[in-house]
C-alpha cells in the first residue's frame, strides 16, 4: 500500500495560528519531514521518533531538494502517511509547487493543506496592514532569495516601483541593500517607509523601521536576522502612526 503526502503550511510560527487540519495531520502522521521555519514551539510538540529535519539555512547545513523529494517517495512506498511541514504557506515561496509536481510524476497521492503566510501574518503582528485604503490598494509578494543558478534576476524592480502598492519581500534580509538601491534607482521616493519584521508572531519578534534610505542602517542597529519579512510602502508607516 502507498501512503499519502500532505504538503502542510505551519503558518508564521505561533502554534495557535496552526490550522485545525494541520494539527490533526501532525498527530496522525507516521513521519513528519519538516523545515526549520515552523519554529521550536510547533516542532517540539511532534514526537521526536517521527520527526525528520530536512531544513535548509542560508550559508549553513542544508538538505538538497532532490533528497527531500526522494525521501517522500521512499516513505510513502513503505506505506507511511507523511506530513511535509513547511513554514507559512507551502505555495508561497515554499517550493510546494515543485514537490507537488514531483509526487505526481511518481504516482504518489498528495494533498495540499494551506497555511497562514508570514508575508501577511508577520506584518500584521507588527501592526502593519499590507493593504490600507489610504496607502495601498495592491500588494506584491517578492522573494529576496532567488535560484542562484539564474543568470539574472526575474524580479522587475522597475515595475514594482511603478505599481505604487505595497511590496513584501520574503527571505530578503541579506539582499536588503541591493533591492532598496534598485527601487531608488527605479525612481521610488527615498523617504518611502520600510519595516523589517523578524520572527513575526513568535516570542522573539523584533521590528526595525526606517525608509529606503535608512533601513539598512536600522537593520544593522536592531540586529535583524533571518527569518524576516520586509514591508515597503506607505503601510509600513502605519506602525509609527499608532505609536
Amino acid at each position: 500500500m502507498t501512503g499519502t503526502v500532505y504538503l502542510v503550511g505551519s503558518g508564521p510560527g505561533d502554534p495557535e495560528l496552526l490550522t485545525v487540519k494541520a494539527a490533526r495531520l501532525l498527530e496522525d502522521a507516521d513521519v513528519v519531514l519538516h523545515d526549520k521555519l515552523p519554529g521550536p514551539a510547533i516542532l517540539s510538540e511532534i514526537p521526536e521518533d517521527k520527526r525528520e529535519d530536512v531544513g535548509k539555512r542560508a550559508g549553513g547545513e542544508r538538505t538538497p531538494q532532490s533528497a527531500i523529494n526522494e525521501r517522500m517517495v521512499e516513505l510513502t512506498r513503505e506505506g507511511n502517511d507523511v506530513v511535509r511541514l513547511k513554514g507559512g504557506d507551502p505555495f508561497v515561496f515554499g517550493r510546494g509547487g515543485e514537490e507537488m509536481v514531483y509526487l505526481a510524476d511518481h504516482d504518489v497521492p498528495f494533498e495540499i493543506v494551506p497555511g497562514i503566510s508570514s508575508a501577511v501574518a508577520a506584518p500584521a503582528a507588527a501592526d502593519i496592514p499590507v493593504t490600507h485604503r489610504d496607502h495601498a490598494s495592491s500588494v506584491s509578494f517578492v522573494t529576496g532569495h532567488e535560484d542562484p543558478t539564474k543568470e539574472e534576476s526575474a524580479v522587475d524592480w522597475q515595475a514594482l516601483a511603478d505599481t505604487g502598492g505595497t511590496i513584501v519581500v520574503l527571505m530578503g534580509v541579506g539582499k536588503l541593500p541591493d533591492y532598496t538601491q534598485a527601487l531608488r534607482d527605479a525612481g521610488m521616493d527615498p523617504e518611502t517607509p520600510v519595516a523589517l519584521v523578524e520572527k513575526g508572531t513568535r516570542p522573539g519578534q523584533k521590528v526595525a523601521t526606517g525608509t529606503l534610505d535608512t533601513i539598512v542602517e536600522a537593520r544593522d542597529e536592531a540586529g535583524i536576522k533571518p527569518p524576516a519579512v520586509t514591508v515597503i510602502g506607505g503601510v509600513a508607516g502605519v506602525r509609527e502612526e499608532l505609536r
